[in-house]
């Protein structure tokens, strides 16, 4: 883990200049500044002095980044305007991996035990003669115990309901009225004492997911971005298809275990590859607009993939089969300069910058190009200089640090869990499932859009409060309205909030952990989502017991990790940590009431009357405005397990 977090975003390796030798003094084969055994010190302070002018000379060099690069570069050009297009399949290729399962797994509501000697009647005939009545409904897996030749016999039509009862023998019959397919569910009869499987399966791919991002997070280390998009594509086409030929329960699951490797990575990997190459000042709207407008679309587009395609095996194969794609990937998209350079191959990261330069009709001078390998070595000289090795466990150390990452461990679980919750209690809402998911589906629009306007506005904490109690709210609502439109309605609306909580949670714990810790924590922090990613399936299935339990829980978490989010440090305006020592700091002296828009109308009074006293902790000043670029960097980056093992801020590693 320490190996990974120091092989950052921005730039932390670089290649080796040649040093240039000394001149000699005398007529001595030495390169190297000497001492004369005797006589004076005039060589020997001649050559400290050479040396200290040259040390001088090199910190005096203009430091340049990938940011101040690609303005000369172009920051949205032709060409990441391609690379931008690019995502639209990728962004396709996440939202089918991730709710596919969702309609592969669907259960008609209305299902009744299978009298194979009654199948010469009509629906409403068999169920009055074979199903006994519980609460007003037919009974889903339960049938009267007689010999219904007999009864067939006897002319009887409807049930004695004092007959003897038994679990279903021969199967089940379905009402394939709402979901007009059968599912891998109602093929192999997961229902009654085997109702709890598809819960399980969704659990066991997110399991897959834990272990694919920690897999793929590797080889995108080792081997780079695209090998890794590739491979992570590859492995989720390979078990998507195969789930369509599984026997059994074991064997759809251990192929879902296999999808979940590709799922994050089969579209983040891209993500991150697209916004390293544009320009910081449009990374705020590739950054949300890819998601809000093309994820956004796949997920809507999905359920009437699967309505019209009535096929739950030929629904696998559509929605894996264009994962093929990614081999085409790299004809197109580079791979990543910031890697190329943390492997220490500079020419190569500075070909590739050259071919954009060239796309883009740019011109950029050959000295330019130098300041920025001058600018990687020196990075890496700082690099080798520190040589000191961090792990998360240092955030446990430190009373204020240690409460500050259990806060956000517990913040993202609730958040992760509640979003996943919402995404699959869409069943349970007494509406048309396909159209139901496409609603909430399409809140993810406009949740971006408002996130991108208010952010840099409102900061943080107290928007990352208020999305998860208006969730919470909005969830605890939709269960004391009548099921039906009126209660969907509610609950689209809370899912609606946490898709903006979810967005913020992304960035918040990136801001707070210091730069030392902070690939490590933020990746523990995502790992610990996934478990109670894990737990959400669970939660809604506690609708067979109640339709209202899974929104009272998802209810009452929206509001608790609402309220905890009050408890963390604003982030906005201030320079963000960079050691163990400043995390243990930031924060000391804010209120739970400043507000970052209010605070900097003070800010400027306090420039125009200096005789104010000063409203803030002075533990950590008010750095220029850097909300927009980190969250561009880090909204959807840290979807990808491979980010999360390297993000580090700006203020501690420029490249």
């Amino acid at each position: 883990m320490e190996g990974q977090a120091k092989q950052a975003y921005f730039i932390n390796e670089a290649y080796n200049c040649e040093e240039q030798p000394h001149e000699a003094g005398g007529g001595g084969a030495d390169n190297q500044p000497r001492r004369r055994s005797g006589g004076n010190n005039k060589e020997l302070q001649l050559d400290l002095s050479d040396k200290k002018s040259k040390e001088q000379a090199a910190a005096a060099r203009p430091t340049m980044d990938f940011d101040d690069l690609l303005p000369l570069i172009g920051e949205f050009g032709r060409y990441q305007k391609i690379l931008f297009l690019c995502m639209i399949p990728f962004s396709f290729f996440v939202a089918f991996v991730y709710f596919s399962q969702i309609f592969m797994t669907l259960i008609p509501e209305q299902h009744w035990c299978h009298v194979p000697e009654l199948d010469a009647l009509d629906v409403e005939a068999r169920l009055a003669l074979s199903i006994p009545m519980v609460n007003g409904e037919y009974n889903n897996c339960y049938m009267y115990d007689v010999n219904y030749t007999e009864v067939m016999a006897q002319g009887k039509i409807m049930a004695d309901p004092n007959w003897p009862r038994v679990k279903c023998r021969n199967g089940w019959s379905y009402n394939f009225t709402e979901i007009p397919y059968y599912t891998v569910a109602t093929e192999q009869n997961w229902v009654c004492d085997d109702a709890a499987l598809p819960t399980y399966a969704q659990s066991i791919f997110f399991l897959g997911a834990i272990v694919g991002g920690l897999l793929f997070g590797w080889v995108a280390d080792r081997f780079g971005r695209i090998p890794a998009l590739i491979c992570c594509n590859l492995m989720g086409l390979v078990a998507g298809v195969a789930t369509a030929f599984v026997k059994n329960f074991w064997q759809f699951a251990t192929m879902r275990f296999f999808v979940g490797f590709a799922f994050d990575n089969c579209f983040t990997m891209m993500y991150i590859l697209v916004l390293e190459y544009v320009g910081p000042k449009y990374r705020t709207f590739v950054a949300n607009m890819s998601i809000a407008i093309f994820f956004t679309g796949a997920a809507c587009l999905l359920p009437w993939i699967a309505y019209f395609v009535a096929d739950w095996k030929l629904l696998t194969i559509i929605t894996s089969a264009p994962l093929l794609l990614v081999v085409f990937t790299p004809l197109i998209v580079p791979e990543s300069a910031r890697w190329l350079v943390s492997q220490g191959q500079v020419d190569k990261a500075i070909s590739i910058l050259r071919q954009l330069q060239h796309r883009n009709g740019r011109q950029v001078s050959e000295q330019t190009y130098q300041n920025f390998s001058d600018s990687c070595q020196r990075m890496r000289d700082q690099e080798e200089a520190q040589n000191t090795s961090y792990s998360v466990l240092d955030l446990f150390k430190s009373p204020r640090l240690r409460r500050t990452t259990l806060l956000l461990i517990v913040i993202w679980m609730a958040i992760s869990l509640v979003f996943d919750g919402h995404v699959r209690n869409v069943g349970s809402l007494g509406l048309d499932i396909f159209f139901t998911f496409t609603v909430a589906s399409f809140t993810e629009l406009p949740a971006d859009t408002l996130l991108t306007i208010t952010l840099d506005r409102f900061g943080r904490r107290w928007l990352a409060c208020g999305s998860m109690v208006a969730s919470g709210i909005f969830s605890l609502l939709a269960t004391l309205a009548p099921v039906g439109v009126y209660a969907a309605t509610l609950a689209i609306m809370g899912r609606f909030f946490v898709n903006i909580s979810y967005n913020i949670g992304l960035q918040y714990a990136a801001e707070i952990l210091p730069t030392v810790v902070r690939a490590q924590g933020v990746a523990f922090i995502h790992i610990m989502g996934y478990v109670a990613s894990i737990i959400a399936p669970f939660v809604v299935y506690l609708a067979n017991i109640s339709p209202v339990l899974p929104l009272i829980i998802l209810g009452l978490l929206g509001i608790a990790g609402g309220l905890l989010a009050l408890l963390l440090p604003e982030t906005l305006h201030h320079q963000l940590p960079q050691t163990l020592s400043d995390g243990e700091e930031f924060g000391r002296g804010q209120s739970i009431w400043d507000f970052p828009c209010l605070a900097k109308q003070l800010d400027d009074e306090d420039k125009c009357n200096t005789d104010v006293e000063e409203v803030r902790s002075q533990a950590f000043v008010r750095g220029t405005q850097t909300g927009a670029s980190l969250i561009a960097s880090t909204r959807g980056e840290l979807r990808s397990s491979i980010l999360r093992r390297s993000i580090q801020s700006r203020n501690s590693t420029k490249l």
